[in-house]
């Protein structure tokens, strides 16, 4: 199976989800990191150091922290799409256009649908973007 991880996945191993069902969807994704051909945009590694400083700057991680979480990702084998967002970019502005997305959210929409890719997210809007664009969602039933 081959995923597209988004950043909010990824970063409820480090900031726990209110939410049950959540926290224990994100602990599946971390179990299943080796056996699944995780991939991310270019912008995913971006997209998790600003939400980390930004925890940071609100006093709900240390530095230490940070520094810990993001080696252990680039550990882990996720790989990053060797597409450019260049020769993408006309087929994430009509996703966003069609869905109502943010270029960042139709990026993460664009590169699930070119990888046949289940799709981990907590985003709700993403989340019925795929579904209507006929991508999977991970933790939907088969």
């Amino acid at each position: 199976m081959t995923g597209v991880l988004d950043g909010s996945m990824a970063l409820a191993w480090q900031f726990i989800r209110a939410d049950a069902a959540e926290a224990l969807l994100a602990e599946r994704v971390l179990r299943e990191l080796p056996s699944t051909a995780w991939v991310v945009p270019a912008i995913w590694y971006a997209e998790l150091a600003n939400v980390l400083l930004r925890g940071e700057r609100a006093g709900l991680i240390q530095s230490s922290q940070t520094e810990f979480f993001l080696s252990r990702v680039l550990q882990a084998q996720i790989e990053m799409d060797p597409g450019s967002p260049r020769t993408q970019q006309a087929r994430v502005r009509d996703l966003g256009r069609r869905h109502k997305l943010t270029a960042y959210y139709a990026t993460y929409l664009e590169l699930a649908m070119r990888r046949a890719a289940v799709l981990a997210t907590f985003d709700r809007k993403l989340v019925d973007a795929a579904r209507t664009a006929g991508v999977r969602v991970f933790g939907d039933a088969a």
